[in-house]
């Protein structure tokens, strides 16, 4: 994904949308992420820490779905974020996203937040 030209990605079941705020860098996946959409999210996310932003908000109130591949793409990030100094903080999570987390247990090396503003707050 071009950042220069572009904020954001699509393709059909997953948008991504990408900001600054502060001392973090907000990434807004919207829709299914699943094996076919898993770069639209990764690629972004990824960016970010390349260019120092470490410091990753993961606003989820609008992921529908989250299957193994997406699961491990924050698992990923996760691991470049806290290698660079930073971490992955995960907001808003929808009932059906939550408990993805919750029976892998993926909940317990993540940050997680009930609102994208309590992530930016802290």
């Amino acid at each position: 994904m071009d950042r220069g030209t572009v904020g954001r990605a699509n393709r059909g079941r997953l948008h991504v949308e990408v900001r600054t705020e502060g001392r973090s860098e907000v990434v807004t996946p919207v829709g299914e992420l699943d094996h076919h959409t898993a770069d639209l999210l990764r690629e972004p996310l990824e960016h970010a820490v390349e260019q120092g932003r470490v410091r990753l908000v993961v606003d989820c109130s609008g992921l529908e779905f989250c299957d193994s591949t997406g699961l491990n793409v924050l698992l990923g990030a996760r691991l470049k974020a806290e290698a660079a100094g930073g971490g992955v903080h995960l907001a808003g999570m929808l009932p059906v996203v939550a408990r993805v987390f919750e029976i892998t247990g993926a909940e317990a090396v993540f940050t997680v937040h009930d609102s994208l503003e309590a992530a930016l707050d802290t």
